[in-house]
């Protein structure tokens, strides 16, 4: 005889509630951690890395509102033959990868010349990944899919 098992429940899915409050912890521990860098080793330095990984996003997405924008782009290259649109999200792009890296190696650089500790160094780092990884998981966790289910 052969049993009968019951069919294993679906995944449930996640409420943008759900996600808003997981990010926004996420977001509070990078600042604390950050924030605790500064308050227990009595150094102010660590704080521009909540500057930089700040601002690190905002290129990332002004070059996805402009791709996105037909408003600003033409269809038509320039007289060199290169998309206009392409060149601007490149760079764009560059410029969140070079304030991503600066905010990963200042308190790298800090701590190898001796300006913050090692506990500062660790913090001020571990609280810059964990405050950037908030901003692309938010950006990656509401993106709206136009899926309306319409078939031929």
């Amino acid at each position: 005889m052969s049993r009968q098992y019951p069919n294993p429940p679906s995944m449930p899915r996640t409420t943008p509630l759900t996600k808003l409050l997981a990010l926004s912890l996420l977001l509070a521990l990078g600042f604390l951690n950050i924030v605790l860098s500064c308050a227990l080793y009595d150094t102010y330095y660590p704080l521009y890395v909540i500057f930089l990984f700040l601002i690190a996003p905002i290129p990332n997405a002004i070059a996805g509102c402009v791709a996105n924008s037909s408003m600003y782009y033409s269809g038509y290259p320039d007289l060199d033959g290169a998309d206009p649109v392409t060149n601007f999200e490149s760079f764009m792009k560059f410029l969140t990868g070079m304030l991503v890296s600066s905010g990963t190696f200042l308190p790298i650089v800090l701590w190898r010349n001796l300006i913050i500790p090692r506990g500062s160094f660790l913090l001020s780092l571990t609280g810059g990944f964990l405050v950037y990884l908030s901003f692309v998981l938010f950006g990656m966790g509401f993106q709206y899919k136009e899926d309306d289910d319409y078939d031929f």
